[in-house]
């Protein structure tokens, strides 16, 4: 009679390693959070002085007096949000037909070069293009194109007044220069993940090009090409240098597009080095926390909004 060996139960398996990883990854993902309150948080006591002084008061005031101690944060965030939506206006169909054309209509042997200096473009560093901007784009829009939409566009408050050269539409021109790399190279590889088949089916059913584009690619890719849009603005809303050489750095609310405008950023950098006392470096804290409040809150809005042109998610039945 044989006897049955029983054999040695095999030792469980350790999820030791797959524990970690997870743990590592959480907490990168959490350093992420981390940056941001600890950024807000030194902002805010850096601003506490001022906004212990002048309350919500500097978001609403117009009044930027360092020689009184007199500040208010209006003609910032109205020169920053009116210079990113200029330059998102001028960047985006730019950047989107761009990115179309690269992946849907070019030839091949042109796609590779185009890409290179779309890349080269947004390797060049801002002051480049600032100093680009005061010596060749200020005085070409100074005696060409401005007097050219203030002929024929004059009838428009957007296009009325003396022209400088130095302006609100000038500093969303030159930061449309500089985000139009930033969406097209987001938006070609968005553009590049659509699957073949999409393309494939609607060709099968009679599709033009044009349809093809439209209906296969564009609708599946517009989530993405959405959030390439937002990436877009986030440059623009904390772009420094080259705004600040070409749009004038005039602390003022006006209608006109020709006339000179002031930033977030652009005060910052401008005025940091000679606050003194305490009052004036607080007030400038307060601008850094603004800029952040404004940056996170356009994101929030952008997040909402994807998900109002997304739709419901349609739950699969059991």
């Amino acid at each position: 009679m044989s006897e049955h060996v029983k054999q040695p139960t095999p030792p469980a398996p350790s999820h030791f390693g797959d524990r970690a990883f997870q743990w590592l990854t959480l907490v990168m993902a959490l350093t992420i959070f981390a940056l941001v309150f600890l950024i807000g948080w030194e902002l805010a006591q850096g601003a506490k002085p001022a906004m212990e002084k002048f309350g919500w008061h500097f978001l609403t005031s117009s009044e930027w007096d360092p020689v009184n101690d007199i500040y208010g944060a209006l003609p910032f965030i109205f020169g920053t949000v009116i210079s990113s939506l200029l330059a998102l206006l001028i960047a985006v169909p730019i950047s989107i037909a761009t990115a179309v054309y690269l992946t849907e209509l070019a030839p091949l042997w042109l796609r590779q070069p185009l890409t290179m200096f779309i890349e080269l473009l947004a390797a060049v560093p801002s002051v480049i293009l600032g100093l680009w901007g005061i010596f060749v784009m200020v005085p070409f829009l100074r005696d060409h194109l401005f007097p050219w939409l203030q002929k024929y566009l004059g009838f428009l408050p957007f296009f009325q007044g003396p022209i400088y050269g130095v302006s609100m539409l000038a500093g969303g021109i030159i930061v449309a220069v500089m985000i139009i790399p930033i969406i097209t190279s987001v938006s070609r590889e968005i553009l590049r993940s659509v699957p073949g088949l999409q393309r494939e089916a609607a060709y099968a059913l009679g599709a033009t090009r044009w349809e093809v584009t439209r209906i296969a690619v564009l609708s599946y890719a517009k989530k993405g090409l959405f959030g390439a849009v937002i990436l877009g603005l986030g440059r623009a809303l904390g772009e420094t240098m080259a705004v600040t050489m070409v749009i004038g750095n005039t602390p003022q609310i006006v209608k006109s597009l020709f006339a000179p405008g002031y930033t977030l950023a652009s005060v910052i950098a401008n005025e940091f080095n000679e606050a003194t006392g305490s009052l004036y470096p607080s007030a400038l804290f307060e601008i850094g926390l603004v800029l952040l409040g404004v940056t996170v809150l356009v994101n929030i809005i952008a997040q909402v909004l994807l998900k109002t042109f997304a739709g419901p998610t349609v739950k699969p039945q059991h």
